[in-house]
């Protein structure tokens, strides 16, 4: 049965309309009323119209005899019947799918042979920040997705940028594919006493200036548990790193940081009488570091 539609006006058309406007309107009413976007009752219907004026419209044969003889035609066949998907994924034509939804289908037609084919959802993306302890030692962390908590689990060792991916659990797949990913992006947090560089681990170690120079002993903790004492030898100076190996960051991989002690000599700000002569008499005693520089004496 021939449609009683104006192709035109059921596009928004002129009849004059060029090819590519004819597309165009196309393009934007498939997007409204396909049947996998729009849930209304009368969507599929509106989509098959749409798509049965394009395929008469769209064809520069069927459109001359369209304009001479209506929708009947001489014999009401290539335009104006019902539609019925053709070889080529169009309603008597084929239509790339991929122009007119874009990345909704994944790139591709979700139309093959007369067949709706499955397309797999996109993908969502999400942030979260772990503590620094979590990130060091591995563990699980809450994700909300819409109504509902997920576990991602956090490898021992990450670092702040790695992203994640949360299998099956971004946007829903189209006409029966498979649902996209969660793709988290991880930041590490800090803490009060560790840094991390890679999957070492430092600690900012403070000395006065007679330990600097006499060395000491410290008792360290250690990221993953336990102490470790650490010998200062005599006359470190600062930002000087004591290694202690294979007890920083270790990875379900079994790959192994170090752990380092980073020296910070201190001097003192309040001193008594006493001390400070004391100081005054070790300062004529020692020699100076900058004997030989450059801005010894301020000569250049």
């Amino acid at each position: 049965m021939a449609s009683s539609h104006d192709y035109y006006k059921l596009l928004g058309v002129e009849r004059s309309a060029t090819a590519d406007e004819i597309r165009k309107a196309y393009r934007k009413l498939a997007r409204k009323y396909h049947p996998d976007v729009n849930k209304a009752d009368d969507a599929a219907t509106k989509f098959a119209e749409v798509q049965e004026a394009y395929d008469t419209l769209s064809d520069a044969e069927k459109r001359k005899m369209y304009d001479q003889f209506g929708s009947a035609g001489p014999s009401a066949q290539g335009f104006g019947g019902s539609p019925r998907w053709s070889q080529g994924g169009g309603y008597g034509q084929a239509v790339d799918f991929s122009d007119i939804f874009g990345s909704a289908f994944g790139g591709g037609s979700p139309f093959n042979g007369g067949q709706q084919q499955a397309t797999k959802g996109q993908d969502q993306i999400a942030s979260i920040t772990v503590t620094f302890m979590t990130a060091l030692k591995g563990g699980t962390e809450e994700i909300r997705i819409g109504d509902t908590t997920v576990n991602l689990k956090i490898p021992a060792g990450i670092e702040s940028g790695t992203k994640l991916r949360l299998k099956g659990k971004g946007n829903p797949g189209m006409m029966g594919g498979t649902a996209g990913d969660m793709l988290v992006t991880v930041s590490v947090g800090g803490h009060p006493l560790y840094q991390r560089k890679g999957l070492d681990v430092e600690i900012d170690v403070e000395l006065n200036i007679a330990e600097a120079a006499l060395g000491t002993k410290v008792t360290l903790p250690l990221p993953l548990g336990g102490t470790v004492d650490v010998s200062i030898p005599e006359g470190m100076s600062s930002n000087s790193r004591l290694r202690v190996k294979g007890k920083g960051c270790k990875t379900s991989g079994g790959k192994t940081g170090d752990f380092y002690a980073v020296i910070h000599i201190i001097a003192p700000r309040d001193i008594d009488e006493e001390t400070k002569k004391l100081l005054e008499e070790l300062n004529k005693r020692l020699p100076n570091p900058r004997e030989n520089d450059v801005l010894h004496d301020g000569k250049g």
